[in-house]
């Protein structure tokens, strides 16, 4: 019988998987040499990336951004099949979100209005202080440290530094004129701790970190972007990955195909020197699923979420069989990783000529007060609390766009969209409170909710992620946890068995299980770039076994001298 040819099954079809395939697919030789598939448990391509449309306007429900397009080989693939450009309107069109939040203006709970000279130096701050921990400047690498104290954390840092700055101050004169009454209930340290708190909430949305706390301060430095200009994508970030999957033939991506099993075999061993036998009965993984049926395959591309893995590795789980080894447990467990999903609403003016319009929606940062104030708004809430910013997806839009990370952003998934609008309308009330009429002291100006600034603006619709609680994903992006460091990336980088060079009369059968996704690339971890990377990685893992390593060890180098 004539032995099968190396069958190559990929999990997945977002951007790792897509990225492996289409290399293993059309490297000259692959194609004829292997048998070769994608499975993916859902019913489209892209996994976390979602490009979508809303009451017209283009957004992205989950990766939105090109992270510098200097050497970017996304940047490339979107150049190449006209995707930055667009007739249509889209989220962000008209600019990075640092540069708005440049010209955005900043209320305080009670609508007291911030200017420069309050944010800027808060804002300047929390800045240098992220660049040194993430070690940007050759000044910043050499003051990582505070003191004698010991740091583990971006947030212990953070808060270090926020203290040492109100230390610098000095002098009795200055702490008294801290607690003078600024506005309202506010005094100028609780306003400036305020800001520093939307600067902190951003920085959960970037990193997926639902607690800067957790997040790990000495791997900070080792994250990377590209160099330049952060861009969004016209045509959206989808047709990068379908542009990908366009070389590949009909049939070649099953979708509906959920695997809930997998089955491989750490001591197989097979003869050095023998033809490799491929033969569907002895190929060393199974797979298993969901309607029951089975494959067989000689190595699988896992490039599911690290979301997925920490699940999948619990004993009551057993996706994988026998277990993973405690090295590749122990770093899929210690990883971060977060759950970030952004809310859309739409709105629109009012019309009451003796109100007035509410006019164009500013770009609005929201400093609220601690949520054990006794100054605060209690009818905000406690899911908007740490929500930084409400603000057009660009300038005129008529949909409007904020942020959740942690559990917040798990809460925002639970509830519906009558609940979402009337959280969102009373919290605006709270900063605009001259829309509406006011009651006594620490009651709600809740306009929206009976009525007062209908006339003035008014929230319609509602779209939301929901990528915490969908079974695909059960979170977003990985991140450093303290307790982890870069080296559990790697590990699970790491496939089984290795394909080491013994000379003993048998060995392991190798490759039989890969990794590839964001959550397996140490430095461009949580980024389209990681997981795209991670793919090629792994694809070249391959194609170098079966002795196509030519052009892929070209390619390996040339990642690598971007990183």
């Amino acid at each position: 019988m004539a032995a099968k040819r190396p069958k190559i099954v990929i999990i997945g079809a977002g951007m790792a998987g897509v990225t492996a395939a289409q290399k293993l697919y059309t490297t000259p030789g692959a194609k004829e040499l292997f048998d070769l598939c994608v499975v993916e448990g859902g019913e489209r391509i892209g996994g976390r990336i979602s490009t979508a449309e809303f009451e017209g306007e283009r957004i992205e429900m989950g990766a939105t951004w090109i992270h510098g397009i200097g050497g970017s080989p996304l940047y490339e693939i979107a150049q190449k099949i006209n995707s930055l450009e667009s007739e249509q309107p889209w989220e962000c069109m008209d600019g990075l979100m640092e540069e708005k939040l440049s010209m955005a203006e900043t209320r305080a709970e009670g609508g007291f209005v911030l200017n420069a000279a309050m944010v800027e130096p808060i804002s300047s701050l929390f800045e240098k202080l992220m660049s040194v921990a993430q070690g940007k400047t050759e000044e910043s690498r050499q003051n990582r440290d505070v003191g004698s104290i010991k740091i583990s954390s971006i947030g212990s840092f953070l808060k270090c530094g926020l203290d040492q700055y109100w230390a610098s101050k000095g002098g009795k004169e200055e702490e008294e004129a801290e607690e003078v009454k600024v506005s309202g209930n506010w005094t100028r340290k609780m306003l400036e701790e305020a800001v520093f708190a939307i600067c902190e909430n951003t920085q959960r949305t970037y990193t997926g970190a639902g607690d800067l706390f957790n997040l790990d301060y000495a791997a900070e430095k080792e994250y990377r972007m590209f160099p330049g200009e952060e861009i969004t994508i016209p045509r959206g970030y989808i047709t990068i990955v379908e542009a990908l999957a366009s070389v590949l033939p009909p049939g070649f991506i099953q979708l509906g195909r959920k695997v809930v099993k997998i089955e491989w075999e750490p001591n197989r061993r097979q003869l050095l020197g023998s033809e490799i036998d491929h033969n569907s009965s002895s190929r060393p993984v199974k797979l298993h699923f969901t309607d029951g049926s089975v494959m067989k395959a000689d190595h699988v591309i896992i490039t599911v979420s690290l979301g997925v893995l920490k699940v999948g590795i619990q004993e009551e789980s057993g996706l994988f069989s026998p277990p993973l080894p405690p090295l590749k447990k122990e770093a899929i467990s210690r990883l971060g990783y977060g759950v970030v999903n952004k809310l859309f609403l739409q709105w629109s003016p009012g019309n009451n000529q003796q109100q007035g319009s509410f006019g164009e929606f500013p770009f609005m940062q929201m400093a609220f007060h601690r949520s054990d104030s006794e100054f605060r708004y209690r009818k905000i809430p406690w899911w908007m609390r740490r929500t930084a910013s409400l603000y057009p997806i660009y300038s005129n839009s008529g949909v409007l766009l904020s942020w959740f990370a942690g559990k917040e952003a798990l809460e925002l998934e639970s509830l519906d969209d009558e609940t979402i609008i009337d959280g969102v309308s009373t919290t605006i009330s709270s900063f605009f409170p001259s829309l509406s009429h006011r009651n006594q002291e620490n009651s709600h100006p809740h306009g929206l909710c009976n009525g007062d600034m209908k006339s003035m603006f008014e929230l319609r619709k509602v779209l939301k992620s929901k990528w915490g609680t969908d079974p695909l994903f059960l979170g977003s992006y990985s991140y450093v946890a303290v307790g982890s460091s870069g080296d559990d990336f790697d590990s699970l980088a790491q496939p089984l068995p290795r394909d080491e060079d013994d000379h003993c009369e048998s060995k392991t059968f190798p490759l039989q299980i890969l990794f590839a996704g964001e959550a397996t690339h140490r430095t461009h971890y949580s980024t389209t770039h990681g997981a795209y990377f991670s793919g090629l990685r792994e694809a070249n893992r391959l194609l170098q076994h079966y002795h196509l390593g030519v052009a892929a060890a070209a390619d390996v180098v040339k990642i690598w001298k971007v990183l």
